[in-house]
Parts: structure tokens; sequence; C-alpha cells
């Protein structure tokens, strides 16, 4: 499970393991912390910025919307025999909501038997974050 956080301005990621699928979930309709002062600096990871999401009920629903997708999916995978499954969440700038939402994604899925999660934040990368 391949799970990206992006900017929608630097276009969508890549799939390098050539099965060109997956999920693409546009958060950019959801509550943005990026532009409460406060938040600028920090991204999806931090507690503030989380803790700020985790109360906006528009993105508790839009996250069990793309949990019980994924979950669906991951079934299917696993009773099928397919190896990879990609998961990439956009957002304006790729700092806030895509990073949280590829977070609790991961968070979720991690210990469930046979899914092995990596974690990408393509814009935090490029940030040094």
């Amino acid at each position: 499970m391949r799970i990206v956080s992006f900017s929608f301005h630097r276009g969508l990621p890549e799939d390098q393991t050539g099965h060109g699928g997956g999920f693409v979930f546009d958060a950019r309709g959801i509550p943005n912390p990026g532009r409460e002062e406060s938040f600028r600096t920090l991204t999806g990871k931090d507690v503030p910025v989380i803790n700020y999401l985790d109360q906006q009920e528009s993105v508790r629903q839009f996250l069990a919307s793309a949990l019980s997708l994924v979950d669906a999916s991951v079934s299917n995978y696993q009773s099928r025999s397919f190896k990879s499954l990609m998961v990439s969440f956009g957002c304006t700038g790729g700092q806030h909501r895509s990073v949280y939402l590829a977070e609790q994604l991961a968070k979720h899925l991690r210990g469930r038997k046979g899914v092995e999660v990596l974690v990408q934040h393509r814009e935090l990368e490029s940030m040094g974050k």
C-alpha cells in the first residue's frame, strides 16, 4: 500500500509500480487550515492542525468515505492476491489537508494483516520537512 500526499499544482503522483491505478482523492473541498495564520507554517502532521481537522464534520465525513472505499479495495485486492495499491490525497499546497488524510489512512491500515504501508509526502519532502 503506497499512500501519497501531494499538491495539485505540481500534478498527480506517478505510479512507480507500473500498475497505473489506484485512488486519487481531492481534498480541496474540505476546510483548509493553511488559510489560518496560526497554521501556515505547520503541516498535517502537527497536533494543532490535526485537532483543527478532527473537529470539522466535513473532514470526518470525507475521511470515513475514503476509508470505506479503500478498505473495500484492500479486501478485494487481498482476495485476488494483488500486491500493490496506491492511494493519493491532493490539496492546494500539499502541506495540511492531504498530509493529514494520508497519515490518517496509514494509521487506519497499519497492523492490518498482509498490508505493508508506505507513506510519501511529496511536497513536504521537497520542502525538507
